[in-house]
């Protein structure tokens, strides 16, 4: 079973950080970046902040769940459950954004280091279930 380490405990940080920089990104920038531009490009803005939000929120609960199975709230057969499985993974695992030069730079950023961090998940949540069946 996976460990709370400093690799599993950098992984919660690293989430937790980028929702806060996706949330900031929505709040404050996302209507500046929107200005101007044509309806198409405004939409997609509207769409892959929503696949950042997905992604990371994704990530955040199923590291709260291994939170509960290291604080023995929850047992490791119960988060094998999918209820709390990793979801959304056809958008999720979607590598395609931050290629697209008609998104703002700091979208395409977040959208590059979701992605990044939600196929981590990925690999943990397989690494997980190995360990514990």
């Amino acid at each position: 079973m996976l460990e709370s380490n400093a690799f599993f405990d950098r992984t919660y940080e690293e989430t937790m950080a980028l929702l806060v920089e996706a949330r900031n990104y929505v709040a404050f920038q996302e209507a500046k970046d929107q200005r101007g531009l044509p309806p198409q490009v405004r939409l997609q803005i509207s769409y892959e902040s929503l696949r950042v939000t997905s992604r990371l929120t994704q990530v955040m609960a199923w590291l709260l769940a291994l939170k509960a199975v290291h604080a023995h709230e929850l047992t490791a057969d119960q988060v094998l459950g999918e209820q709390f499985a990793l979801s959304g993974g056809a958008i999720c695992s979607d590598p395609s954004g931050p290629d697209n030069g008609e998104l703002p730079s700091g979208l395409r950023s977040l959208l590059q280091r979701s992605h990044s961090l939600y196929m981590r998940a990925e690999r943990l949540e397989d690494q997980y279930r190995r360990s514990v069946a």
